[in-house]
Formats: C-alpha cells, sequence, structure tokens
C-alpha cells in the first residue's frame, strides 16, 4: 500500500519515501506526494532523489493493477526511459526524496478546478474528461448548443470571485443517498473505504458553486486558476458537446 499524501494535501511539493518494490511497471514507494493517472486527471512527473544525491527522472504515474487488472492501493513510478543504470542500482528498502515538477502539477490543479466551475456553468451530466497540463477537455451529455465567449465571460467571473475550495468526505451511504452528486457518467468515485474524498467550492455557509465527489488535486481558491478561456466547442454526437479549455493570452 502506498500512503498517498496528495489526498490531504496538493501543495506537497516533497516528500521522504522508501521503495517497496521495483517491477517492469515501475517503482512502488511506501508514501508519495504524486497523483496517478485517474478521473480524467494526467499523472505526475518529477524526479525520485536518492541517496548519494542523483536524481532518477519520473515520467508518469499510474495506479498498480493486480493479476485481474484492477486497481490496488499501491502507486507506480514510472521512469523516462534511458536510465538503465540508475534503475540496476535502486532495491526494496532504499530511501529516496520523491519530487514532483511542481510547475506542471500546479497547471493540472488550476485546470481541474476550473473544470468543476465549468460544471457549475453547464449544469448537466459529464461522459468524459481530460485534465492535462496544457488544456482541460469536458464532454457533456447534452443537445443544445454552448456559447463560447459566455462560458469564458463566466468562468471569468467565478474566478475572480476568489471562492475558496474545501476537501472533505460523505460515507458511501451518504453518497448512495444522493446519486446527483456523481456528475461523471463514465467514472464513479473510488470507493473502499468506507468514504468517499468530496470537493466543495464556495465559502461554508454561502451560496454553494460546487460539490462533488473527486479524488483529484485542486487549488485553494478559485483565484488562483487564473486567466482560462473556452477555446472550442464541438458537437461529438448527437448527445455530447465537447468543451476545451485552455490558457487566456
Amino acid at each position: 500500500m502506498t500512503d498517498d499524501l496528495f489526498r490531504a494535501d496538493a501543495y506537497l511539493r516533497a516528500c521522504d519515501a522508501r521503495i517497496l518494490r521495483i517491477d517492469d511497471a515501475g517503482i512502488v514507494l511506501d508514501r508519495t506526494v504524486f497523483y496517478p493517472l485517474g478521473g480524467g486527471q494526467a499523472g505526475d512527473s518529477g524526479e525520485l532523489v536518492l541517496a548519494n544525491g542523483r536524481a532518477l527522472a519520473i515520467a508518469d504515474t499510474r495506479k498498480a493493477k493486480d493479476e485481474a487488472g484492477q486497481p490496488t492501493r499501491e502507486i507506480v513510478h514510472v521512469p523516462a526511459p534511458d536510465q538503465a543504470e540508475l534503475l540496476a542500482a535502486l532495491k526494496p528498502g532504499d530511501a529516496v526524496t520523491a519530487r514532483l515538477d511542481w510547475e506542471r502539477r500546479h497547471r493540472l490543479m488550476r485546470f481541474h478546478t476550473a473544470s468543476h466551475l465549468l460544471c457549475h456553468l453547464v449544469p448537466v451530466p459529464v461522459n468524459g474528461c481530460s485534465i492535462t497540463s496544457d488544456y482541460a477537455r469536458i464532454d457533456f451529455h447534452m443537445t443544445d448548443p454552448l456559447d463560447k465567449e459566455a462560458l469564458t465571460a463566466g468562468l471569468a467571473r467565478l474566478v475572480e470571485a476568489a471562492h475558496p475550495l474545501a476537501v472533505g468526505a460523505i460515507t458511501d451511504e451518504e453518497l448512495d443517498a444522493n446519486p446527483a452528486l456523481v456528475k461523471s457518467m463514465s467514472v464513479q468515485p473510488p470507493r473502499g473505504t468506507g468514504t468517499v474524498r468530496t470537493i466543495r467550492i464556495g465559502a461554508e455557509g454561502a451560496a454553494q458553486i460546487d460539490f462533488q465527489p473527486c479524488g483529484g488535486t485542486h487549488v485553494a481558491n478559485t483565484a488562483e486558476i487564473g486567466a482560462v478561456m473556452v477555446t472550442k466547442i464541438e458537437k461529438k454526437s448527437a448527445n455530447t458537446r465537447r468543451v476545451v479549455l485552455g490558457w487566456a493570452a
């Protein structure tokens, strides 16, 4: 099992850890700040700094899978190519420092929170999304047309309003009793611990902007998102409108 420190604090940039296992998939640590691909959000990249000061570049992060192909509680750090010498020197029990590519992670956090704001502006089910460091893509289950300028202006207002974000949790039973909280049609929130992590945008006691189960990393306040815009709206099918977000010039 890997202790996923990013769940409680998305702003941790590094942590000390020990290697649990090394295999063809990559390196499993006992704890990490690296977010693994999932829920539409790309996996983190960065480096593992060894005790001798050398650094192993990490190109991607994934969830480990069992023999049946199901995700486990372990997180795999995928090395970048052409590092055979460094990899050969590693063994279980070795101490390392896991260090994020923070600038890339922070862009992911900003786009992920922006996608939640977009769900507030377009209150229909989502049937697919992709959160990268260069763009965010959200597919909405709808037939009505969308206006690019109106959505960009709406996002700007929500960013400027500096709404705080809070990480919380609800029980599996509470989620079952409120299925409408799950806005994604294609990705279900992770279960297995009895509680499901939630993201709330909006100050306590004030108007709620967004509230939904989410395991991804987010900024603490919408003002931190900065200038984003809707760069494209596409009709992907009779029942799907795709909205793409990018950085505003």
